[in-house]
């Protein structure tokens, strides 16, 4: 067989998305020139390597050996790079990173701190909820991941790195603005917007009711810390969210922090891996990095601003 790394890399594109079209944009090439390399590696195969069932297209048998061997081929050229960095001690090559989405209000700044410094580094970084985090940590698809709240479940080694204070927020007309030592029962009696099951800001929240015996009830879930401050400053509810999340808001008013008892409820963002994972000269490169600076970088932003 004369099939090349590059026709593999195609083709290892085209059977992850199932289409040739979200391939050829992921790779920023043209639909044809996919598809012509792909005829090409079947005439070397000797084999289809997909089957199109009206507009939706599948993998052979013969397509589904070839995806394995290409996964683990690439997994080893991956090895491979990190093994020559380490041993020429260069910082570079890629770094895969999941992050939850409440991070991305500050994580950014970190990112780009890091990014100055290592240049040769290719960040590959996934933006998702929790649940999508820990299915990707679980299944060791990402180097390190970022999220507030770390899971029993797993085994992870988690390394606290900032802090996230959780704060009670309203919309600026809303009667307990300006009201001090607010009770957990009397919040209790408002709208609370909640962010969806398994979020970390909501377990929080419902292990400080528990607490009080309180039971958190609300009609109105949002996926997201953008919909939730959107939410709050329409008036539908107060809810709780990430400091970090509505620093702008706060600075502009739009948004009020409410004085309520037990609150702001201390937590912490953590960096975590796999208790068993072997992190490359990047992974540990970055992970010491926010160690180190991840504070300074962020009280030097709120500072400027």
């Amino acid at each position: 067989m004369h099939m090349t790394l590059r026709q593999l890399t195609l083709f290892k594109a085209v059977a992850q998305h199932l289409s040739f079209t979200r391939a050829a944009a992921e790779l920023c090439l043209t639909q044809p020139a996919v598809s012509i390399q792909i005829k090409q590696l079947e005439g070397h195969v000797g084999m289809s390597l997909f089957e199109q069932v009206g507009k939706r297209i599948f993998l052979t048998d013969a397509g589904r050996e070839l995806f394995l061997a290409c996964e683990d081929l690439f997994a080893r050229i991956a090895a491979l790079e990190i093994s020559l960095n380490e041993l020429q001690n260069t910082i570079k090559g890629q770094l895969k990173l999941s992050v939850v989405t409440t991070a991305t209000y500050f994580t950014p700044l970190l990112f780009k701190a890091f990014l100055d410094l290592y240049p040769d580094v290719h960040l590959s970084l996934n933006v998702t909820n929790r649940k999508s985090v820990l299915a990707r940590l679980a299944s060791n698809e990402e180097d390190l991941v970022i999220m507030g709240q770390i899971p029993e479940h797993l085994h992870v080694t988690p390394h606290k790195f900032l802090e996230n204070p959780l704060i009670v927020v309203a919309p600026p007309n809303h009667p307990l603005v300006g009201q001090t030592n607010i009770s957990l029962t009397r919040l209790a009696e408002e709208t609370i917007l909640l962010r969806e099951v398994g979020s970390g800001t909501r377990m929080a929240m419902e292990r400080c009711f528990a607490i009080y015996d309180l039971e958190l009830k609300s009609n109105i879930e949002l996926g997201s810390s953008e919909a939730m401050k959107q939410a709050v400053i329409a008036g539908l509810g107060v809810s709780v969210l990430s400091q970090q999340a509505v620093i702008s808001e706060l600075a502009a008013g739009t948004i009020k922090m409410l004085d309520v008892e037990n609150f702001p409820l201390k937590r912490h963002w953590y960096v975590a891996h796999l208790n068993d994972k072997k992190l490359s000269l990047v992974a540990r490169t970055f992970l010491e990095f926010l160690l180190n600076n991840a504070r300074n970088i962020i009280q030097k932003n709120a500072t400027s601003d």
